[in-house]
């Protein structure tokens, strides 16, 4: 099994965590007011801290699942992870059932989640800013009904935790609504490419994620595909944003 040959693979794979685009539009089509580059950047930057502030706590059950599909065969593993944010804490991760091959259990799913908390360990050098990122406007559309910026992004250093591609940013609560991108830096040789799809959902006033579809493409043949469903959030907020 070509899983069990290539565990290079594997790693690359799980660290791609952490969403279909149409034509951009113009600002007047979408009802997004005009705004440049540094002015929407500006107010996410702003926002998010609000948000960020806001946010005490909560409770959400994801819903993690990895398929291989190559050399005539496929493979598959799942997993539910409990997940609980404190801002005073951070998060906090429990495997609550797994199934499939064991094998991507613990070298894909396993560690996509601790990938996530390595990441959280540190948010100002993962965070969307201009401390790590160029953003420039490329337009605007609608998103679930609502009106969006179109951002490039391009991160400032090749991070293993940041991507660079589009964003939309919902022009009323300045949240970002969903993603295409790419990794930053490829994590392995044998990936020939990534591709990250994200969505985001508002709650009680927070916009936070809701899945996530990473599509990889590898070297010597095959395309392994990793899916988060977010779940439904349980929020304590301090004050919706």
């Amino acid at each position: 099994m070509f899983f069990l040959r290539s565990r290079a693979v594997l790693p690359a794979i799980a660290l791609v965590i952490a969403a279909t685009g149409m034509w951009p539009e113009s600002a007047a089509d979408t009802g997004a007011p005009q705004l440049s580059s540094t002015q929407i950047v500006q107010q996410l930057q702003l926002r998010n801290k609000e948000r960020t502030e806001g946010l005490k706590q909560y409770k959400a059950l994801r819903h993690y699942q990895v398929e291989y599909q190559g050399f005539s065969t496929t493979v598959t593993a799942t997993m539910d992870v409990e997940i609980t944010y404190s801002a005073t804490t951070g998060k906090s991760f429990e495997i609550v059932s797994q199934s499939g091959s064991k094998f991507l259990c613990e070298k894909v799913l396993k560690r996509a989640v601790d990938s996530e908390k390595e990441a959280s360990q540190d948010r100002e050098s993962t965070a969307l800013t201009t401390a790590n990122y160029r953003f420039q406007l490329a337009g605007s559309e609608s998103v679930g009904g609502r009106p969006a910026y179109i951002l490039d992004v391009e991160p400032l250093t090749a991070s293993k935790f940041l991507y660079r591609g589009k964003i939309w940013v919902d022009a009323a609560d300045f949240a970002v609504a969903k993603i295409e991108t790419q990794p930053a830096k490829n994590p392995s040789f044998w990936i020939s490419r990534t591709l990250i799809h994200g969505t985001s959902v508002k709650t009680d006033g927070f916009w936070l994620p809701q899945t996530v579809r990473s599509e990889t493409k590898v070297r010597v043949g095959g395309t392994a595909v990793m899916t988060i469903d977010y779940g439904t959030y349980q929020i304590r907020p301090n004050a919706p944003r």
